[in-house]
């Protein structure tokens, strides 16, 4: 059984758009049983490490009024693909 005090990392799909100045910013995320949630603001955007490993980028979005932090992992990652995560613990759910 995993250990649930320290989290693990959950790939989504994330939505996002490009800005003219190129800045990415997520919009919407697609949980893993296939909800959609959008993403009502982007509180903050920075690169950041994050509790289940490594030091990526790390944008800290409100959801259903909570504040969520999402990561993004550039293709310079061990897998060499892009894509998006969250962590999470072992009990949690996303309601």
């Amino acid at each position: 059984m995993p250990n649930s005090d320290y989290p693990r990392r959950v790939y989504i799909g994330v939505r996002a758009r490009f800005d003219a100045d190129r800045t990415m910013r997520p919009v919407s995320i697609k949980w893993m049983d296939g909800r959609v949630f959008d993403i009502d603001s982007v509180l903050d955007a920075r690169r950041a490490a994050s509790e289940a490993g490594s030091i990526w980028m790390r944008y800290t979005v409100k959801i259903l009024g909570q504040a969520r932090r999402l990561f993004f992992e550039d293709a310079f990652s061990d897998t060499g693909k892009a894509r998006w995560f969250v962590e999470t613990y072992v009990n949690d759910e996303v309601s």
